[in-house]
């Protein structure tokens, strides 16, 4: 199966799975901290309302203040699955909504690693193979982080990725998000 076919109007080829309306979830604070060799970031234990339930088998902790209505969707692309949750605000004067956040899980017998992750999403995004990722530590995880995206390798077969509107959110914004986006049992 390939990736969805239609598109949105404010996100590029390889984010087209926007749209639709769900129930409006409440935002929380969030705390950073550094490692030595890359930086680590870790959660704080969130209220019962700062929530956002699970995706996937995967507890969602940390949200930035302001995201707007979630949708979920589920798709393949390569013998990868993948389970994302988008958040998107609108619609404004033209009509348009736009994607504050997605979390998504990524499922594939062909992630072994955080290297073969890699070069998965740069053929999927359509990423230059130069792209310029900086070592992060994702709560216990190993990952890769670009400004507004960062994923990260869980175990075989089984990988996150946070992306955040970078014109609204700041780096520690999808950081910190994606240190409360973790596997339930973890």
């Amino acid at each position: 199966m390939s990736r969805s076919s239609f598109g949105s109007r404010v996100m590029p080829s390889a984010r087209r799975i926007v749209a639709g309306t769900a129930v409006v979830l409440a935002s929380l604070g969030l705390s950073t901290t550094t490692g030595s060799a890359a930086p680590s970031y870790a959660s704080v234990a969130p209220s019962t309302e700062q929530k956002a339930g699970t995706l996937d088998g995967f507890v969602i902790e940390n949200l930035p203040d302001g995201i707007g209505t979630p949708s979920d969707f589920e798709y393949e692309w390569s013998d990868v699955s993948f389970h994302s949750r988008v958040w998107e605000t609108g619609p404004n004067a033209e009509g348009a909504f736009k994607v504050d956040l997605t979390v998504k899980t990524i499922r594939g017998e062909q992630l072994t690693d955080l290297e073969t992750l890699k070069d998965f999403l740069v053929e999927y995004e359509e990423k230059d193979p130069g792209w310029q990722l900086t070592p992060v530590k994702v709560g216990g995880y190993d990952g890769l982080f670009a400004g507004d995206e960062v994923f990260y390798f869980i175990e075989p077969g089984v990988a996150a990725e946070v992306t955040i509107d970078h014109e609204r959110f700041t780096d520690e914004d999808v950081l910190d998000t994606a240190a409360g986006f973790r596997p339930e049992q973890s």
